[in-house]
């Protein structure tokens, strides 16, 4: 018997893991306050997209954001820091509507991670998985990006919930 659970508000602030799984994959997972059909469409829509996923606290500006997401398609994200710009982009792999995307990210030399998110949905809240696989150790270890997701998920959370508030019953 959870007691809290029905006295919680909506917007529980979520915990955010990162682990290695091994030598070349990191594993990131986080509940999202909302349901899996809104999480996905704020990973697949530019407009929903560039309002959760730069870290506010980094300092960068997200410029562009292109998203053709379809298995083949590609994405496209050019940030702006300190004056220099930075271009990230792929194409999809897979992509299954409200339950899983994979995509390559191509920028890097060395060919670069594949990451697959996955979506499940409980409850009326999603468990967000997502998996990087590094083409080597030391690609991972040069990517630097654990220390973001935390806050680029909070930033998600908070997006989904005022989706899901501002949608009514669909």
């Amino acid at each position: 018997m959870d007691a809290r659970r029905e006295s919680e508000p909506t917007a529980v602030k979520n915990r955010t893991t990162a682990e290695r799984k091994s030598e070349r994959e990191l594993v990131v997972t986080r509940t999202i306050n909302g349901p899996a059909r809104i999480v996905f469409e704020a990973f697949t829509k530019p407009e929903l997209f560039k309002r959760w996923w730069v870290p506010k606290s980094f300092g960068l500006s997200l410029l562009s954001c292109e998203l053709d997401v379809r298995v083949g398609g590609t994405y496209r994200l050019v940030f702006r820091h300190e004056g220099s710009d930075m271009a990230f982009f792929g194409k999809y792999l897979e992509v299954t509507p409200h339950s899983r995307l994979v995509w390559t990210n191509d920028e890097g030399d060395d060919g670069g991670a594949v990451t697959t998110v996955t979506f499940e949905e409980k409850g009326g809240r999603t468990l967000i998985v997502m998996h990087d696989l590094y083409p080597t150790k030391e690609a991972l270890e040069a990517s630097g990006n654990t220390g973001a997701m935390n806050e680029t998920f909070d930033q998600l959370d908070e997006l989904v919930i005022s989706l899901g508030a501002g949608s009514g019953r669909s």
